[in-house]
Parts: C-alpha cells; structure tokens; sequence
C-alpha cells in the first residue's frame, strides 16, 4: 500500500481513523497496555485489560491482538501490539522494540489493503509510546517499513492508506519519514527485475533521487572509466553487453567541518561471470546492487536531514556476465591507482568494483570510509541471515552500525593467501576458510590512508527469502541505510574521526 503520513495531538480514544494501533507491554502479572493509549479503555468500559487476557494477548514483542471497537470507537478494530519488556521507571521505550511492532501492525494492515480484496482500510492511528523525540522517531520508522509493499509488477494498484501517528513532535515524525523513505527506496530498487535495472539505469535513479534533494552528481560511462583506469569495474562489466558505470555524489552542508565517503557495491546481476554461480544461487542475485542503492539513499536522506557533513559517495555499478568478453580467471587487471589485482575467481567481483571506488575517495581526503556491499556467502555462514560482518580500522565506526552486525577481526595470517605470483595481489585467497574475513582484507589495501574505516558485509540482512517479519517484508530489506545515516550524524558531532 501506499501512505500518506501525518502526526495527530488527538488523545488515542477519540482518533478519527479505521484501525487503532496501541501498545502492549510483557509484565510478570500478565499484559499491560503501553503509554500512548490515551481513552480506550473508558472508551471500551473498562474492559481493556481484561479483554487483552480473555484474549491470549501477554504483550510478546510483535505479538497482535484484535479487538472489535463495537461503536464504542472512533476505531472499528484496535490492533494491539506486543512491545516486549517496559522499561524501568521513566526510561523511554527500546527503539527497535518500537520499530518492530509498528511495522508488524502495519504490515497487517498492508497484507489486507495490498491485495486485490479491498477491506475498506483506509486510515490508520499509532497510538505506541511516543513521549520523546526518540520514541517518535522509531514509531513513525517501524510504521512506513512495515507499511511497505512493492507492487511495479502487478496488475492491480497499491492501496492508499493514510497513517497518523499520535504524537505532537512533528519533527521527530519527520525524521522517522525521511528514514523510513530512504530504505524503502532502497527496496524498491532491489525488487526491481534486473533486467529493467542496467548499469546505466542505476546510475540515471541516482541522478533523479540525488537531484531532487540538490545532491550533486558525476557519472562516469565505459568510456571514462577506461581513460581513467578504473581497472576493476572494466573487467567485472566486460562480460556484458550493458556497461558499467561510476556514480559520484556529493552532499556539501555550509557548516561542515569533516567528510565521510561512502563506497557501494552495485552489481546489477551476479552470474558468477565465467566462475559461473549454479542457477539457484542467482535467483536473488539481483540484491547484488544493495550497497550502491544504500549508499544513494544515506546520502539523499543525510541532504534532506541537513545533516552537518559533507558526504562524497561512490556507486560502482556493473552486470557480471559470462559473455565472450568476460573476463577470465588468471587475468590482471590494474585497479584504480595503479595497483594490480590477479583474478583467480570472477565470481568475487564485488571487491574489484569497491576498490576501485575506495581508491577514488581518497582524492575526497575523508576522515571517515565505509563501504557497504553484498560481499560474501561466508557471512552468511558466519552470522546468518539478520546480522551484518562488520571490520576495519576503527572501532568507534563499528560501533555506530545502528543495526544488527558483529565486529570481526583481521587475522593477519589470512593475508599471504591473497599473495600471486604475478600481481600485487590475487583477487581469493588459496586457502578456503575465512571468506569473509579474507575480503575485508584485501578491501583494506585500498583504504585511503589516515581515514577511519569499516566494511559492512551485508550479504545475509540485504535480501530476505523467508517470511516477513517485524518491520522487515521478503525481499529487499534496505539494510545498512539508517547505519549509514547513524555514522554520518556521528560523523557530523565529531564521534568519529579519522583512524
């Protein structure tokens, strides 16, 4: 469905709208309905708190309850969602707790009105703990993720529904939509068929998004990128017939003392090249784009927060192919800078196109590199499929990731398995094990030096192929948008400087 937001002062009792969201809270003497829902139970006669056990309801986190209004509401259903443990004392509610039940209420909302069966939802109050500017924030988030559908592919249009999320703290409200949008964008490039969603295609979405919120932007074509000898995305995009591009933004904020640069993977289509994957393995390959569109969307939403930073983003964009140009295992190929990489494996082309990008962000001195990409099947064997890997210099970077992920460390020994004969490095190691470990790695011998650094592989969180959840739907997630939005607002208040 689609959505249009808004924040209402109305007291939770007497909203106007069809269906009324409110809060329940997991107590040891049973559930406990969560601030925000001001006027339903006298509204309901007093009945609320009995209703919610006759009912099951214990206030599990994500756990929904329906209650009929019965006329007794502006409402004519009460979804009760569970928040999980209350907070002690006056403390505010947990964020992603708050996340996660308003995108699992409106995800039940969206599953109704998202199909051709329209029942007759069309308005929505939120009616969770919303008493700070953070709890605002993360109730208006979890609300539009979870409202999400994606629906370019099918014969029947969204449904418009419209969200009012009880709260007088409109700014809050408008930070969690500028969030919440930026992911959502990032979803719908992911879903989008690769073969409406070429290099060049990518790289003009950037343009319109970018230009809209007065991002500046550079593309490099084929042709530029071979004059200025970004090695990497040549070779991964040689087997295509649709070339590769080089997207740079550029967010400037008149008070800015310190840059961060942003690096994403952005291959389209993954076939493994001429390492080619096996058919099931590319079913979702095109989620191999998600680092690109996450860091397009961070840097969109860092413009319209006015975020104090300046921002220079890379997308490096290419289809990975296996045509008669592809490139094959054993070439050299020099990446951007002048250093030369021995390709053993086409199918670990995601580090080329990065490293061309970081070397590139040097010229931009930043005091602060993260590069996000879709980068191993190992994370996922390491960390499954919700928790990003997260390396590199800094340990205050890894530290502001504001999503699931988990530090993982350099061993230094998993370095002279990227030795090559003939190069300055190979782009696999010999040796088997540490894959995830091995390529952030070999992505460090492309930081820009004196910079603080990370590397979040988000192989795992980036595409769900299971069942939605939270505020999360199957398909593409939009992982790594509000970390990034996290660390550039940490690199704005000087948490983070350079290594």
């Amino acid at each position: 469905m689609t959505v249009s937001l808004s924040n209402s002062e109305s007291a939770a009792g007497t909203a106007e709208a069809d269906v009324l969201v409110i809060g329940v809270a997991q107590t040891p003497d049973g559930p406990s309905v969560a601030p925000g829902a001001d006027g339903v139970d006298e509204a309901l006669g007093g009945t609320l708190a009995d209703t919610l056990v006759a009912l099951g309801a214990t206030g599990e986190l994500e756990e929904l309850t329906k209650i009929p209004g019965g006329g007794k509401l502006p409402a004519a259903l009460v979804l009760a969602v569970g928040l999980g443990s209350p907070p002690d004392g006056d403390a505010s509610f947990d964020a992603e707790n708050l996340r996660r039940a308003a995108g699992t209420a409106l995800r039940s909302v969206a599953a109704k009105t998202g199909t051709v069966r329209d029942d007759g939802v069309k308005s929505v109050a939120v009616a969770l703990p919303a008493r700070t500017a953070g709890e605002a924030e993360a109730v208006t988030t979890g609300a539009l993720l979870g409202a999400y559908t994606f629906r370019k592919y099918r014969a029947t249009p969204a449904v418009s529904v419209a969200v009012s999320v009880l709260t007088d703290d409109a700014a809050a409200v408008r930070r969690g939509e500028v969030i919440a949008n930026a992911v959502n964008l990032v979803r719908d490039l992911v879903n989008t068929s690769p073969l409406d969603l070429p290099p060049a295609a990518l790289a003009a979405e950037a343009e319109r998004v970018a230009g809209e919120v007065g991002v500046a932007v550079e593309v490099l074509d084929e042709a530029a990128l071979a004059a200025g000898g970004y090695g990497g995305l040549i070779g991964v995009g040689m087997g295509s017939t649709r070339p590769p591009r080089l997207v740079r933004l550029s967010y400037t904020h008149p008070e800015a003392t310190r840059t961060v640069a942003f690096v994403g993977k952005g291959i389209t289509f993954d076939s493994g090249g001429l390492s080619l994957k096996p058919p099931k393995s590319m079913e979702t390959m095109k989620c191999d784009m998600s680092g690109a569109a996450a860091v397009l969307a961070a840097t969109v939403a860092a413009a319209e927060l006015s975020l104090p930073v300046n921002i220079v983003t890379y997308m490096t964009i290419a289809e990975n192919m296996p045509g008669g140009a592809a490139q094959r295992p054993s070439d050299v190929i020099t990446i951007y800078g002048g250093k030369t990489v021995e390709v053993l494996n086409t199918d670990a082309e995601g580090r080329l196109v990065l490293a061309d990008g970081l070397v590139r962000s040097a010229e931009d001195h930043p005091d602060v590199v993260v590069d996000v990409a879709t980068l191993t099947g190992a994370a996922t064997v390491a960390l499954g499929v919700r928790t990003a890997g997260v390396m590199g210099s800094s340990d205050a970077v890894a530290a502001s990731v504001a999503e699931p992920a988990w530090a993982m460390p350099f061993p230094e020994e998993l370095r002279k398995g990227l030795d090559s004969t003939v190069a300055d490095l190979a782009n696999v190691s010999a040796d088997r094990g540490g894959g995830m470990l091995t390529a952030g790695i070999f992505l460090r011998e492309f930081v820009p030096a004196g910079a603080a650094w990370a590397h979040l592989d988000i192989a795992g969180p980036a595409y769900n192929e299971k069942a939605p959840f939270g505020y999360t739907p199957k398909g593409g997630t939009g992982s790594a948008v509000r970390a990034l939005i996290a660390i550039a607002a940490a690199t704005a208040d000087g948490r983070l400087t350079g290594a």
